[in-house]
This record gives structure tokens, C-alpha cells and sequence, in this order.
């Protein structure tokens, strides 16, 4: 008797996330997939905290994404958030943003191996990761 297995695949989150590299904390949110749309719903949750409140820059230090690079991105960001300043890092320098460090850790500690049942067992693990991590992060040195 032969027996097939359908494999079903189902995706990935699009873990979008902000540093706040003077508290060690991590702003964080999945998404069903990466853009302008999801970016623009991660800033607010990160102005929104204490270390913006009041501020007079917040400077937003980004990758060369599609749904931050250029001109309009920054222009769409200054209209949304009058002190923000959307700020790039140089092609292929990543590891100067400070979130990519975190990531960094994330594929190391959270996603590998893959071995998860779902898509919502992505999503528990790695808000329960941001949660032990924002509980006792100290900045990067």
C-alpha cells in the first residue's frame, strides 16, 4: 500500500521590531507580512512609550527595506511624526543598527530550529521572548 503525505505549507510572520537603545527595550509586533503599512503601525507603538514622550528628535535608524528607503518614506514618516528622523544605514552595514543585533539573537535563541506546529506557536514564542528579554536587557555595549 502506498501512502502520500500532503505537506501544507504555512508561511511566516513578519516580526517588525524597534530598539530603544538608551532602556535596552524591544518594541515589537508580527505581521502577516513586511511593508509600509505594518512599519507605519509599529511607530506609534513605539512613540507612544516613555523615552518619546516629550522628545524633541526620535531618530529611527533603518535598513534599506522597500517599506523605509528613500526619500518618500522619510517625508511619509516627518507628515505621520513631526520628530521623527528617519535615518539609514549605510548598504550592507546592517550590523549597525542596534536591531539587528536583537534579531541576530532571535534567529539564534528563538527561530532554530524551525520546529514549530503553527504559525501562532511563532507568534507566543517570540512575544514570550521580547517579554524575558525587556525584563532584563541591559544596552549593548
Amino acid at each position: 500500500m502506498r501512502v502520500n503525505h500532503t505537506y501544507g505549507r504555512g508561511g511566516a510572520p513578519a516580526y517588525l521590531a524597534a530598539y530603544d537603545v538608551h532602556h535596552a527595550r524591544v518594541f515589537g509586533r508580527c505581521e502577516k507580512t513586511t511593508g509600509i503599512d505594518p512599519f507605519m503601525a509599529l511607530v506609534p507603538q513605539v512613540t507612544a512609550g516613555e523615552s518619546c514622550a516629550g522628545a524633541t528628535r526620535v531618530y529611527w535608524i533603518v535598513g534599506n527595506d522597500s517599506s523605509h528607503r528613500g526619500k518618500r518614506s522619510v517625508d511619509r514618516l516627518t507628515a505621520a511624526f513631526p520628530n521623527a528622523m528617519l535615518v539609514h544605514t549605510p548598504v550592507h552595514a546592517s550590523w549597525l543598527n542596534q536591531i539587528e543585533v536583537f534579531f541576530s539573537i532571535v534567529r539564534r535563541k528563538v527561530v532554530s530550529p524551525n520546529d514549530f506546529t503553527d504559525l501562532a506557536e511563532v507568534r507566543d514564542r517570540l512575544r514570550a521572548f521580547e517579554d524575558r528579554y525587556n525584563a532584563a536587557a541591559q544596552p549593548f555595549q
